[in-house]
């Protein structure tokens, strides 16, 4: 029974117990179980809802976890240093957008966008599906909600789908996006070594799994626009553009977890194209009472006229950006020599009472500076800049007014992003995220295998990454499949496929979508619509985590 057993395993050699009991799980719960409710019910903006379950994990830590004072302390100091990480990518990101916004590109790739696809729905999965799968593969680190959002509001998405729809359309590539990092991550947690037949079964069901979510998603964003008219004529589509990228990662899984995403949604791109020029696709073909759009404004902060200007100019600035991450960090050379440069600080080990230590490091955390996500931002930003002001796109004076604009906007989240972090740090740093993870574990027993995925989207809702919840949950469920008798092949599939529909609504990267499109506060009424869509795709992961285990896969 919970109450009666206690969480043991070794640290650095120290022998680790931590009392599995139902006071010391509910307050491990207490802080997610408030933000949530805060969020969807009580409709708390970001900030209040975080700082609240900030307040509470700290509390938790300190007095049930006997986190010390510098424990405490050193948690704050590494969750600043995470939340800047966060920061810089989201100022990057806005000024990105200001400078494309001042030049009145969005007007330009309203207008253009239309004309090359005329089915508005194929549009909107290609702006919201696509194009986000595209950015993921190279890129991740919240650039496709940052880039996509305000891209889809552009072409008339109203501004809570604008959020939606970016975050739903890029959680499939999770894991074995950004050049496979948050795959890399698991491998390592688990001990997985490449070209063995383990490594090689997980990589093939996790690619499974995400396609399952890849397809759900491209059917979502149907049903979202035009529920069962939209199905009807989108399925085609949908189902061709799943296949290439679900079934192209899979096929790739096989060969290269590096490339695996990438290059299948390259492809998805040429694809969707094409799809434009198909009898089925190429008339103009919309539903008038979509649910997603917006009919009766016009954007007030659009430009008056709209400039002179081709859509690959106007596009100029993401095509930097694409250029830019994929020179950097899909050419092994480049990547290693730039690689060099990092940027970090030294933290001490720390050791709570109850002997559950973190481990101390030369570098925490190191930022690679010339291969940061921030970085290709701020150089695409700079790059759009120049251009615009050349050709008289942005006029004397604009580069003060998109600083002064950025900064604005950034400094609200902000807040709320180093309480998310803050509230992480403490969470995991004292053992809480493990108590609440061995709980669920001791309580289920072999029914555990079903909830594997949800231990995953716990992962990455409460640190707002697929790669640190491999990290963070890797070796656990690997030893819980083993302790189990089950092949760890699924439970580990389930655990980063599971970390992947996480993304779809972590705070952290909800909270980045509203501040691109000036919802700020809202970030409860996206979380409650993005629960209804992650919630039973978890639960499908689940079905499908047993029926692997079962066969002994």
């Amino acid at each position: 029974a919970v109450c009666q057993t206690a969480v043991s395993g070794k640290q650095g050699g120290i022998e680790v117990k931590i009392p599995l009991t139902v006071p010391m799980w509910i307050m491990a719960a207490l802080p997610i179980l408030l933000l949530i409710v805060c969020m969807t019910v009580l409709k708390w903006s970001a900030v209040k809802a975080a700082l609240a379950g900030m307040c509470v994990s700290l509390i938790g830590g300190a007095f049930f976890y006997q986190g010390g004072a510098a424990l405490l302390a050193v948690e704050a100091g590494k969750s600043l240093w995470n939340a800047l990480i966060i920061i810089l990518i989201v100022w990057t990101a806005i000024l990105l957008y200001q400078v494309s916004q001042t030049a009145g590109a969005f007007s330009v790739i309203r207008q253009r966008m239309r004309s090359l696809m005329p089915n508005e729905l194929l549009l909107v999965l290609f702006m919201g599906w696509i194009f986000e799968s595209f950015l993921q593969g190279i890129t991740g680190f919240g650039v496709p909600v940052a880039v996509g959002a305000p891209l889809l509001l552009g072409i008339g998405v109203s501004p809570a789908w604008a959020v939606i729809l970016p975050l739903l359309g890029q959680a499939w590539g999770n894991t074995f996006g950004t050049l496979a990092a948050a795959w890399d991550a698991l491998a390592m947690a688990a001990g997985l070594s490449a070209g063995g037949e383990l490594y090689a079964r997980t990589a093939l069901q996790t690619a499974l799994m995400l396609w399952v979510w890849n397809l759900m998603a491209g059917l979502l964003i149907c049903w979202f626009y035009g529920k069962k008219q939209a199905l009807k004529k989108g399925l085609p589509a949908v189902l061709l553009l799943s296949a290439i990228q679900g079934g192209g990662e899979a096929l790739l899984s096989q060969v290269s977890p590096v490339l695996c995403c990438f290059l299948p949604a390259c492809a998805s791109l040429l694809a969707a194209v094409l799809l434009a020029k198909t009898g089925l696709y190429r008339e103009a073909w919309r539903v008038e009472d979509s649910g997603i759009m917006n009919r009766q404004t016009v954007q007030t902060d659009a430009p008056e006229a709209e400039p002179d200007m081709s859509l690959m100019q106007a596009f100029m600035p993401y095509v930097v950006l694409a250029v830019l991450a994929l020179v950097v960090l899909a050419v092994p050379p480049v990547t290693q020599l730039l690689g060099r440069v990092k940027l970090g600080f030294p933290v001490p080990q720390t050791q709570t009472g109850y002997d559950h230590v973190n481990a101390g490091s030369d570098c925490y955390a190191p930022i690679s500076i010339f291969t940061h996500a921030s970085v290709f931002l701020l150089a695409s930003a700079a790059a759009g800049f120049v251009y615009y002001r050349r050709r008289s796109w942005i006029g004397s004076g604009g580069l003060a007014q998109i600083l002064k604009q950025t900064t604005q906007r950034t400094r609200p989240s902000a807040l709320a992003v180093l309480a998310l972090v803050a509230m992480s740090g403490f969470m995991s740093g004292t053992g809480q995220t493990m108590i609440l993870a061995r709980g669920i574990a001791a309580v289920l027993g072999r029914g555990y295998i079903f909830v594997a995925p949800f231990i995953g989207l716990l992962g990455t809702f409460i640190t707002g990454s697929n790669m640190s919840a491999n990290i963070l949950f890797g070796n656990f469920q690997l030893t819980t499949a083993q302790l189990l008798a089950v092949s760890p092949a699924p439970v580990l599939a389930a655990q980063t496929a599971g970390a992947s529909i996480g993304s779809v609504i972590s705070p952290s990267k909800i909270l980045l979508g509203t501040t691109m499109v000036h919802l700020e506060g809202q970030e409860g009424g996206i979380m409650r619509k993005l629960l209804l869509c992650t919630l039973p795709a978890a639960v499908l992961l689940g079905v499908m985590t047993v029926l692997l285990a079962g066969l002994g896969t």
